[in-house]
């Protein structure tokens, strides 16, 4: 079977940086007033900076599609152009529709001729389900190449007119309504990007880096739905979708907006995330040692020194040194986290032949996690 390789990354960040203190500007106040969970949620995530898809004046410059056909065309030049492209996999949280999928919007707005496009659903593990499908095309030699990405656009769904109808009906029987917890967590946590990698049968471009293995492990068998959108949860643990409720009660329970049960996902992300990363490691036979740079997509600095822990309390050890995160920086892209975080990486110009990386990828969806190991050739 052929080997694979990332031959080129690029990323797109729309508009300017925003800082902490320009968010709600941004996203809009809900009820008139400030929120009270914004500043205590940032306190903890301790992100600085993120882009949003959203103007001076409110108005949105570039839905998920458009941001991820930007990042697709910066990977190429006058010795790779888009239409040389043979397979198209975008995976994403926040396509900008239902129906088509997204693949097919970005290569609507690529306009690059007739492909194969994929479109893999989920959460943060849809970027890395993207990638797999690209390595797996051309492992098979199904492709010579393959355009793989990750991308969010979750500012429009963290704008405050999505909660409005919620908020007005909350004050007809409530006489102070306050928007859940769950459902204001993510508004300060999520940010707009897109992320895009080449993947080549053979080892072309500067740093050119090995896929060697790829590994997924799902526990939506045995933990419940903890990330969601487009449906509302019950007391039972169970979702019931938005396709089941009246259509003039989506507004009133803002079905449409991201929401997170927050104790289910510190009781479990990190103990099941460790758990699958050494299922991966042991299944290849690799040790720490064997990993020179550990880069993990966590949602927020939260979880950083917890993630450390754990993995101690596991048994394994990885050092802060091999640690790489851009967290701070970019803020949480959700399925383009980790193509913006090793897009950095190489472009930093640290990397050397021979150095092995390790990505790791969780989604809180209902529990998964995503593996690829990485050698720079």
């Amino acid at each position: 079977m052929k080997n694979v390789y990332i031959t080129r990354i690029a990323k797109f960040l729309p508009n300017e940086p925003v800082e902490n203190e320009a968010m709600e500007e941004k996203l809009g106040i809900i009820n008139g007033k400030t929120s009270k969970a914004r500043r205590i949620i940032l306190r903890n995530n301790q992100i600085k900076t993120r882009y949003y898809a959203i103007d001076k004046d409110g108005n949105v410059t570039h839905n998920n599609a458009q941001l991820t056909a930007k990042a697709v065309e910066e990977l190429c030049d006058e010795t790779f152009n888009k239409n040389e492209i043979e397979l198209l996999s975008c995976g994403t949280s926040s396509p900008d529709q239902i129906l088509p999928s997204h693949a097919a919007m970005v290569h609507g707005f690529l306009k690059n001729g007739n492909l194969e496009v994929n479109s893999p659903s989920g959460a943060c593990c849809s970027g890395m389900n993207a990638l797999k499908y690209g390595y797996m095309a051309i492992k098979s030699e199904q492709v010579k190449n393959a355009v793989c990405t990750g991308s969010e656009r979750t500012s429009s769904w963290m704008k405050s007119d999505i909660f409005e109808d919620e908020v007005a009906h909350l004050q007809e029987i409530e006489e102070h309504p306050i928007l859940a917890f769950n459902k204001e967590f993510l508004r300060w946590m999520l940010s707009d990007g897109a992320g895009a990698f080449l993947l080549e049968s053979e080892p072309n471009g500067k740093t050119p880096l090995k896929i060697e293995w790829m590994e997924g492990y799902s526990y939506a068998f045995e933990l419940d739905t903890c990330m969601y959108a487009g449906g509302d949860k019950l007391e039972d643990g169970s979702l019931k979708p938005w396709s089941e409720y009246p259509a003039d009660v989506w507004g009133k329970k803002s079905l449409f907006a991201m929401k997170q049960d927050v104790k289910l996902l510190g009781d479990n992300i990190l103990q099941k995330g460790v758990a699958s990363m050494k299922l991966a490691m042991e299944k290849h036979n690799i040790t720490e040692d064997d990993i020179d740079y550990y880069l993990p997509h966590i949602s927020s600095y939260y979880f950083k020194e917890n993630l450390y822990n754990e993995i101690e309390n596991q048994g394994l050890h990885l050092p802060w040194e091999k640690w790489f995160l851009n967290l701070q920086k970019v803020g949480n892209v959700g399925a383009g986290s980790i193509y913006l975080m090793l897009e950095e990486l190489v472009h930093s110009g640290n990397l050397k032949k021979g150095d092995r990386i390790f990505l790791q990828v969780p989604e809180s969806a209902r529990f998964a996690y995503s593996y690829a190991y990485l050698t720079v050739v």
